[in-house]
């Protein structure tokens, strides 16, 4: 569950944004997103620090309108974006991957694993579509060197909710690993979630490194900085995905976990110095910068090539809206060298030798207006074409992840990813 800090800091939007290039700072334009939501004086900051004490999904996409939504961009596209059916929740929901492209880079998408997390999802429908009905050489260049594939809510019964967790008791775990039965709580297991009184788990806690790992009741409860257990559907259908395109390609070059984070963090430093963050990225986190203490056992764990994907994202960001634009107010995430989550999918994944950016967007769903959301879901497209278009182009390969340091702080942000 997100806490704010005390900063109430906001101010007026005074620029209007108009059409955006999704990766001009990379000098090569492969999709080209529509124009971006304008915005007038008169509208408040997007994402400022307002906290509703009734939240609400009114114009998001929920699962139902997202099932039909993918149905019909792989009709339109005529099989170019092909949607299979990934898993399904406790409740019995759908997990939909969305794979277009045939190329041989591939990158993974997933969005609202927090159930109340969705500009990503609205994010990857846009690109869905621009890629499913694209007839330009950009597009088709773009997708004979990338396979783009796309979970966009891998969460949707804690979404139903509008809460962070999903809804998985823990009889519901043991009934299905009878061999945890008189184990402890996995310590991400919450009874009840957002004020819900339904228990779950925080999925973005729920994996682990080896792929093939069977829960035992040994390893439980566990702690903050071990591994998960994938003891949820969610996660498991998340890893079965990640192994199937592995195996078939050979890597999954790049992932990428989109999210959001509390409204009221201010870029500290350089020439957007005060104004609130727009977007904050970050590669795993796992220990000092290179993440040496897990290089015996997982070779493959290359930090570098996270931190140049996620420079790649800030540098389209940049490219695409102007460094004076506030929603080029991109930073880095906190990342004190301490700060150790070896579940979450991007380490897991990492320490399998896949490149990972988390994504935080500042505000939760309502947090932001319509003018804003809009703005913000651009923002995240942009940035996830940013690195589609970098590895097609090979461009993201080639600059200086030690660059990524030189992204700016923000003020204290209390929510970990």
């Amino acid at each position: 569950m997100r806490t704010y800090p005390q900063s109430t800091r906001s101010r007026a939007l005074r620029t209007a944004v108009a059409t955006v290039a999704a990766s001009a700072a990379l000098g090569s334009v492969l999709v080209t997103s529509p124009a971006a939501a304008t915005v007038t004086a008169a509208e408040s900051e997007p994402g400022s620090c307002k906290i509703s004490d009734d939240p609400s999904w009114s114009g998001w996409t929920d699962h139902a309108q997202l099932g039909a939504t993918l149905k019909q961009i792989e009709k339109t596209s005529k099989g170019r974006v092909q949607v299979e059916v990934a898993g399904r929740t406790t409740q019995g929901r759908e997990l939909w991957a969305a794979r277009v492209g045939t190329g041989p880079r591939v990158l993974m998408v997933t969005s609202a694993i927090h159930g109340n997390e969705r500009t990503g999802t609205e994010a990857l429908i846009g690109i869905l579509k621009e890629l499913g009905s694209g007839s330009g050489p950009e597009t088709a260049e773009l997708l004979s060197k990338v396979t783009l594939v796309a979970m966009p809510m891998v969460n949707p019964d804690g979404g139903e909710l509008n809460r962070r967790i999903n809804v998985r008791s823990w009889d519901q775990t043991v009934a299905q690993f009878p061999q945890l039965a008189g184990a402890p709580r996995a310590w991400y297991h919450s009874l009840r979630g957002d004020g819900i009184d339904q228990p779950g788990y925080d999925l973005n806690r729920d994996f682990n490194p080896d792929l093939n790992y069977v829960p035992r009741a040994s390893d439980l409860p566990g702690t903050q900085t071990d591994a998960g257990f994938f003891l949820s559907p969610e996660s498991r259908a998340i890893r079965d995905t990640y192994v199937k395109m592995r195996n078939e390609k050979g890597s999954v070059d790049a992932f990428i976990d989109l999210h959001h984070m509390g409204p009221c963090e201010s870029i500290t430093g350089g020439p957007q110095d005060g104004k609130l963050i727009s977007v904050s990225l970050d590669y795993p986190p796992l220990g000092v910068n290179d993440g040496a203490k897990y290089k015996k056992q997982w070779p493959k764990l290359d930090q570098d090539k996270s931190r140049r994907y996620a420079l790649t994202v800030a540098n389209g960001i940049a490219g695409a809206y102007g460094e004076q634009s506030r929603l080029a107010a991109v930073g880095r995430y906190l990342h004190p060298d301490a700060r150790e989550y070896a579940g979450q999918g991007r380490s897991a994944f990492a320490l399998n030798g896949t490149g990972t950016v988390l994504f935080e967007v500042r505000g939760q769903q309502d947090d932001l207006g319509q003018q804003q959301r809009g703005m913000f879901v651009q923002s995240v497209r942009t940035g996830v074409e940013s690195l589609m278009t970098g590895l097609a182009t090979g461009s993201a390969d080639q600059v200086d992840g030690d660059d990524f340091f030189k992204l700016p702080d923000y003020g204290w942000e209390t929510t970990a990813d």
